[in-house]
């Protein structure tokens, strides 16, 4: 599973536990080598890539021994869903954390306030930094350090059938208004329903908000904005699309039920990510990997936008052999390993000199998805930016599930902010 909510929040053991792990902090201390300065021991790899992912990711990290043979690395894959609480738990209790994880964006500035990070500056982790998107370091700063190297930017865009598009005689639509305008015959020329709207995920409520101009906070001046109008018609919108069938929703496994639904052919649209595509590709309706479109997702009545997403590589403040750590950083990171994720899984880069080569820049997803991460929206990347999305995701469940009003939810959720920010009004 690549996406779900944005992990777990923090339990009261954890936060009283926050700074346990500190006391193997950034810095080149640590480790182990042998008598010849080699590194050597083992580097513990917690991955977070979905089933689709997984084998490739292992083998990259593996192959990190032929580099250095005196390391042995560890790699476990943890499921994205349970690795927020996980690696917490870990971390704070100081026993079981791995030497190196892979964070969701959000994730970053949550884990280094609590200590569990070791600061990345001046290490060898962070190798050729000018060669980074700068939308994708954004993420891995916090407070004036940097925590992390990115790995994966992502965002969302629109899936579409385009074999079910040109048999209901519709185009691709631009905004969600045109989407619901084409609902009908794309029902009753194919039997298809139009979307299949996560219900059950807040970072897919973002799209909708974005799209009337609204935001959650605005971090920069402690407001909570998500109570405004902009956010009371995104939630309207939701409402909307599910009472007129134009979309089919879930409260539960979305993610699962998305894709087979688009796979089987009987959605004709959804709002995804790179780390779909293959997945999306295996199905029966693309069988013909050509008839898998992907267009920006719909403009709401305001504008149009779309969360900015991706993974960055952490290495965990308690970790016994942070120069090995640092190294493995820095290879997982590198150009050539994220050629390989390109190439093989069509996720996208965050170096620049990844573009330049001849077999990325002919990817299809690629030519897509790059512009479409230039123009997406960073959140805000605060210790508490994970947080902000339970409340969202409450009140959603809510709106569709009609014991609350899209005004009700957008309050409710503002309330929430406001008791998690105590300093933002």
């Amino acid at each position: 599973m690549r996406r779900g909510i944005r992990g777990a929040i923090a339990t009261a053991l954890v936060a009283g536990l926050a700074l346990a792990a500190t006391a193997c902090g950034g810095g080149d201390d640590g480790g182990n080598t042998d008598s010849g300065g080699e590194l050597s021991g083992t580097v513990t790899y917690w991955d977070t890539s979905n089933d689709t992912e997984k084998t490739t990711y292992r083998k990259l990290a593996e192959a990190f021994q032929k580099e250095h043979p005196k390391v042995h690395v560890n790699y476990v894959n943890v499921p994205f869903g349970d690795a927020n609480a996980k690696f917490k738990n870990a971390a704070g209790g100081n026993s079981g954390a791995p030497d190196v994880m892979r964070t969701e964006v959000a994730w970053t500035a949550d884990f280094a306030n609590l200590g569990y990070l070791a600061p990345l500056d001046g290490t060898p982790a962070l190798d050729k930094t000018d060669d980074y998107l700068p939308q994708a370091v954004g993420s891995t700063k916090f407070k004036g350090k940097t925590y992390a190297a990115p790995q994966v930017i992502d965002t969302l865009g629109l899936f579409y059938n385009k074999k079910l598009l040109k048999d209901a005689g519709v185009e691709v639509p631009k905004s969600f208004a045109d989407l619901s305008a084409a609902a009908k015959k794309i029902k009753s020329k194919t039997g298809a329903t139009a979307l299949y709207l996560r219900g059950d995920d807040p970072y897919w409520f973002l799209p909708y908000l974005y799209g009337e101009g609204g935001n959650m906070v605005d971090a920069r001046d402690k407001v909570v904005q998500i109570d405004d109008g902009a956010g009371v018609k995104a939630f309207k919108t939701l409402k909307d699309l599910v009472d007129s069938k134009a979309a089919v929703t879930d409260a539960t496994d979305g993610q699962e039920n998305q894709l087979k639904a688009l796979k089987d052919g009987t959605v004709a649209m959804a709002i995804d990510g790179p780390w779909d595509i293959e997945a999306a590709r295996a199905g029966k309706a693309f069988k013909d990997k050509e008839n898998l479109g992907v267009a920006p997702v719909p403009a709401g009545s305001a504008a149009q936008g779309s969360p900015q997403g991706g993974w960055n590589l952490s290495v965990y403040a308690g970790s016994k052999n942070l120069r090995a750590a640092y190294a493995f950083v820095k290879y997982m990171s590198s150009a050539a390993v994220q050629q390989q994720t390109t190439e093989q899984l069509s996720l996208l880069p965050t170096r620049r000199s990844v573009y330049d080569v001849p077999a990325v820049k002919k990817n299809e997803m690629v030519k897509f998805f790059k512009p479409a991460v230039d123009g997406a929206v960073q959140r805000p990347w605060i210790a508490e930016g994970n947080s902000l999305f339970e409340p969202i995701k409450v009140q959603m469940n809510k709106v569709l599930t009609g014991s609350a009003t899209p005004e009700q939810a957008a309050k409710a959720t503002g309330d929430a902010y406001r008791k998690l920010l105590k300093d933002y009004k």
